[in-house]
């Protein structure tokens, strides 16, 4: 607030000088615009760093006053902060350790699963047909077997079906053999059928076999016979062999001879390759 002197005569008077006021006035409402507008962030953002010190306080070692650190010690320096700080304290850590190891037994035993190899299961269907033809120079009888193995794949990956072998034995005897090389491809969890067929010769080693088959009298001639079948897989991983040993009946009569190979001929027929074993 201005005051103003006048001298009228020998008195002095202290008169508000209301102009002087106004002035003022108006100078610290624009001040006050001023500092809340832009121009006050640009005065604020162009004060130049301070560093007030005391009389124990210490100028930074780092900065030497000046606020900022030089480019060549960027990669020297290291910044320390307070043990307490809260950066520092781990947040959730078991939750992670726990989750983390939850996934990982998760992904081996979803590995294990799928990737873990199973053996081939092998079924034998028996014998679909069997023809029969007689030597009588030789006294021998000869007839062709022909065996259906049933096989299921049970893994999620291809399996190969190397080789099949067959062996016939009639009284400890080999009487017939048989044996199949890269036979089939069997794909993730599918099944398939293999027919061999096994030729067999009952002569010199039995030759009251040949009496018996030919003796008219005898309307059904059953013999039994052996087969011992082996299957050799093979996967990614490793090689597999599945053994069979089954007893059949054979009718080895003459008067089924022709019966057998008109279903030996009919063998590729799909109506017809399912057909019952003949006992």
């Amino acid at each position: 607030m201005g005051v103003r002197l006048s001298r009228s005569g020998s008195s002095l008077s202290l008169l508000p000088d209301r102009q002087s006021n106004g002035g003022t006035g108006e100078r610290k409402d624009s001040d006050n615009d001023s500092l809340d507008g832009t121009s006050r962030r640009e005065d604020i953002a162009q004060f130049p760093y301070v560093e007030f010190t005391g009389r124990d306080s210490i100028t930074c070692p780092t900065c030497q006053g000046t606020g900022r650190i030089p480019s060549y010690q960027v990669n020297e320096l290291v910044a320390l902060i307070p043990y307490s700080d809260q950066r520092l304290q781990p947040q959730r850590t078991k939750l992670y350790v726990v989750l983390s190891i939850v996934l990982c037994l998760l992904a081996s035993s979803l590995g294990a699963f799928f990737l873990f190899p199973r053996s081939v299961i092998v079924m034998d269907d028996g014998i679909h047909s069997v023809t029969v033809q007689f030597d009588t120079t030789n006294q021998k009888v000869l007839m062709n077997m022909t065996s259906t193995l049933n096989l299921s794949n049970p893994n999620f990956f291809s399996v190969s079906v190397d080789s099949v072998s067959c062996q016939v034995f009639y009284m400890k005897t080999v009487i017939g053999t048989q044996q199949l090389h890269n036979v089939t491809t069997l794909l993730p969890l599918s099944d398939s059928q293999v027919n061999y067929t096994v030729s067999v010769e009952i002569g010199s080693s039995a030759p009251y076999v040949y009496a018996f088959c030919t003796m008219p009298s005898i309307k059904v001639h059953n013999i039994v016979v052996l087969m011992q079948t082996t299957v050799k897989t093979a996967n990614m991983v490793r090689t597999s062999m599945n053994s069979l040993e089954a007893y059949r009946y054979i009718d080895c009569g003459s008067n089924t001879t022709d019966v057998q190979q008109h279903l030996l001929s009919s063998t590729l027929s799909p109506a017809l390759s399912l057909s019952t074993p003949l006992l």
